[in-house]
């Protein structure tokens, strides 16, 4: 699916073995020596965080910058980049739509969302819903996200991470959970999202500079030398197939990543998460004033173009230096492709580096979740529900009280997690969030685009909507046989979403007991010229790409 689905894939045990067997003195002072500056900057954030509201929106101060690298470093992951390169081994590009299909999203997110979400100057996304719907519309947002950010984000990124803490130091999992959430919370209790989104740029610009050095040493390697010759060897159709490099399709070529489900269903799924969801847009919604907002999105749209090169590609150039021998007789399994790059061509110390890399990008998506878990708690929850007058102190220590309480129930669900025997779950859910995404997206649609959707419709998805979404994921990926052959999860997904929105338009046009509300405020100023040329830009180079590698 997208970046988020592929953070679940489970890193195999003999990838780690490789790992642990090169890594030398140096690369362990690396790797501490990196943990000490991530926390002495998530400490030196903290000290420029007020408490309250403000603290979970880092003061509504974050620039371009911050909110870029913030959301890219959500959506990426250690397990996203050994996916992403086994992907590119086995297939090519073509998964790489679902980085570039979503500068859509996010550029629907830039001009339609973020001007009505700035506008209401709301904290959460419940929040704005209960604006446009009323407080139960709220109120049930609020523990749909709950439970979301607990087992989409926190539980399975932990497991995930997990398996890669225990294997490095024999511990076991809930003690390899404790580690990443102790980091992670520590960043978010002390300087809610400014100390996220600080520590966010610092990590993700190194994580951009040590796969894209991999990649450049890659095609290099692959060349004898040349950079250029490498690039001939990619090109050559006796090397590397030349539908490796084409982004659609067919479905007797690939059934899996064939292009009408992309073309058709992504945009169910990239809707709810890079438009509805609290984790991803949080960073907005913190953002100084609509200009950063935008300008923000907008580069992210730019790192998401990175995805293939520093992600898919090496894949790629594995497959490659396998097809010219430069591996002699070994055989490497598509899930070990980024590694053993990375432990062939890196020297000692850029091992540690990269292993630093790998594990930032889990505590990024773990204190994003954190955060935004302990902020809808607190605002739409407690403050909104149990204590209205609560002050900026009591709000910051609830948020606290929160994060601890969120961090145990998903070291629990972990633990569960990883108990479950007899099972590739990570697989099958990367699917069953495609069966999450169609309630969120119905609802901010027509609850954004049509006046005249009322409370009654919206309810009535988020709660049977919801319940037919997810019955029909069971029953597709686990009850009737051979659905998956029948029918792409992705194009039932189109089509539960069509239902849905058919059903708030049936439901509105024929509730006749909703009350006039006032209609939602747009953020103030006219988008600068700077954000419209560099959306334009982005838009060309997109179109661009999808040109050239079609």
């Amino acid at each position: 699916m997208n970046g988020c689905a592929l953070q679940y894939a489970c890193l195999p045990n003999n990838l780690i073995t490789m790992i642990v067997e090169t890594l030398h003195t140096l690369d362990w002072i690396i790797l501490v020596a990196y943990f000490v500056i991530l926390l002495a900057i998530g400490l030196w954030a903290s000290h420029k965080t007020s408490h309250g509201q403000n603290k979970f929106l880092a003061s509504r101060s974050l620039r371009w910058h911050h909110i870029g690298f913030s959301m890219w470093g959500t959506n990426v992951g250690p397990s996203m980049l050994i996916a992403s390169a086994s992907a590119g081994f086995t297939t090519g590009i073509v998964s790489g739509n679902y980085a570039w299909y979503a500068f859509l999203f996010i550029g629907l997110l830039a001009f339609v969302f973020a001007p009505r979400y700035i506008g209401e100057k709301i904290s959460t996304l419940p929040e704005f819903m209960g604006k446009r719907f009323g407080q139960s519309t709220r109120s049930i947002l609020a523990w749909y996200t709950i439970v979301t950010v607990l087992i989409s984000w926190l539980a399975l990124t932990l497991f995930a991470g997990g398996v890669l803490i225990r294997q490095l130091f024999g511990i076991p999992m809930w003690m390899s959970a404790l580690i990443l959430l102790a980091i992670s919370a520590f960043f978010t209790i002390m300087g809610g999202l400014k100390a996220v989104a600080y520590t966010n740029v610092y990590q993700m610009v190194l994580l951009i500079i040590v796969s894209a050095v991999l990649t450049v040493v890659g095609i290099i390697t692959l060349g004898d030398g040349s950079f250029c010759g490498g690039i001939a060897k990619l090109a050559d159709k006796d090397i590397v197939p030349e539908n490796y490099w084409h982004l659609f399709r067919s479905k007797d070529d690939l059934p899996a990543y064939y292009w009408l489900p992309i073309l058709l269903g992504y945009p169910i799924s990239g809707l709810w998460f890079w438009c509805t969801d609290q984790s991803m847009v949080q960073p907005v919604l913190a953002a100084r004033d609509l200009n950063e907002g935008q300008k923000g999105t907008n580069l992210t749209g730019w790192l998401k173009i990175l995805d293939v090169a520093i992600y898919i590609v090496p894949g790629i150039v594995c497959f490659a230096l396998v097809r010219t021998g430069f591996f002699g007789s070994a055989t490497i399994d598509p899930d070990n492709a980024y590694m053993a790059l990375v432990t062939q061509l890196f020297p000692i110390g850029m091992v540690g580096l990269v292993m630093a890399v790998l594990t930032a990008a889990l505590v990024s998506t773990i204190g994003s979740s954190l955060n935004a878990l302990s902020t809808v708690f607190s605002m739409d929850i407690y403050v909104k529900n149990i204590n209205p007058k609560a002050t900026p102190k009591e709000i910051s220590r609830i948020g606290h009280i929160v994060t601890i309480v969120g961090a145990m129930i998903s070291i629990m669900i972990t633990i569960a997690v990883d108990n479950i025997k007899g099972m590739d779950l990570f697989n099958v859910f990367q699917s069953v969030l495609s069966f999450i995404a169609p309630p969120m997206a119905a609802v901010f649609v027509m609850g954004v685009f049509w006046k005249r959707c009322t409370t009654r419709a919206a309810n009535m998805v988020l709660s049977l909507g919801t319940a037919i979404s997810i019955l029909t994921g069971i029953s597709y990926l686990w009850i009737i046989p051979g659905a998956s052959e029948a029918m792409h999860f992705m194009m039932l997904s189109f089509i539960l979403f069509c239902i849905l929105v058919a059903g708030m338009v049936i439901v509105s046009l024929l509730d006749t007991t909703e009350e006039e509300r006032q209609p939602m405020r747009v953020a103030e100023g006219r988008t600068s010229r700077g954000v419209i040329i560099s959306w334009i830009v982005l838009s060309i180079v997109m179109v661009g790409l999808y040109i050239f590698f079609n």
